[in-house]
């Protein structure tokens, strides 16, 4: 047998053997667990952000257990059980890859997302708009990312990256005359079309937005916590400091 095969079948084993003798195992529900799979996924993408591959490889393990418990609990209800999972899975990525199974031609990466975007919509059961994919759950940089994306795939786009580009001129404009104004709800409504033309002209550039941003926190984080450490080391506290010294320890961080 494959040795992956064997792998699988023994994780199957032991979600069993849990779900059946341990105390908390047995108690949780598709809804219990959720919260937990939100933090799994968010673990593994800070592994990710972080290049350690050890530790993404843990991660990946922490988030098939939760699909294999899920699997499992509807299973007792014979609502579907992880042979369903992984059928529909497979019926999936071989009906959205007609380039590979069928005689479609997609050459490039963008011809495979449009063909992708345009079979989800085909697909029994999928979705009815273009739109209706996203989840309203999402975060709302890595939404606004998808959104375009949606669009794009079904040829709503601009065509090249110096449109964009205007386009953020443009909306920043409007928000700089809100904001002179003094009219803070129309300047919020502004902000945020700053904020989507932006994550439109990243996209453009091949820039994922909400990497970009993540790598820009660490980067605050690390400054800033050199900083705190340099001004604890004289028995202060960062609100003792003025401006003018805090300035010195934080560019003495970027030199870092």
């Amino acid at each position: 047998m494959d040795q992956r095969a064997e792998a699988f079948l023994r994780l199957l084993k032991i979600m069993d053997e849990l779900r059946e003798q341990c105390p908390w195992d047995k108690k949780q529900t598709i809804e219990s667990i959720r919260h937990l799979t939100i933090e799994e996924t968010f673990e593994l993408s800070d592994a990710i952000l972080k290049n350690d591959l050890t530790e993404v490889k843990k991660e990946l393990g922490d988030l098939l257990l939760h699909i294999i418990f899920y699997s499992r609990i509807a299973s007792e209800t014979k609502t579907f059980d992880i042979k369903d999972v992984i059928d529909s899975l497979c019926e999936k990525l071989i009906f959205r890859h007609p380039h590979i199974y069928g005689d479609v031609k997609a050459d490039t990466e963008e011809q495979v997302k449009q063909n992708w975007e345009q079979l989800k919509q085909k697909e029994k059961g999928g979705n009815k708009t273009v739109m209706a994919g996203v989840p309203n759950s999402m975060p709302a940089l890595l939404k606004a990312y998808r959104i375009q994306e949606k669009a794009r795939a079904v040829g709503f786009d601009w065509e090249q990256p110096e449109q964009v580009y205007e386009k953020v001129k443009e909306e920043l404009t409007e928000f700089e005359a809100e904001v002179a104004k003094g009219d803070l709800k129309l300047a919020e409504k502004e902000f945020g079309d700053v904020l989507f033309s932006l994550i439109n002209y990243a996209r453009f550039l091949g820039i994922n937005p909400e990497d970009a941003l993540e790598h820009t926190n660490q980067k605050f984080i690390k400054r800033f916590n050199y900083m705190e450490d340099k001004v604890k080391g004289t028995g202060k506290q960062i609100s003792d400091c003025k401006l003018e010294e805090l300035d010195i320890y934080w560019n003495q961080a970027k030199t870092l």
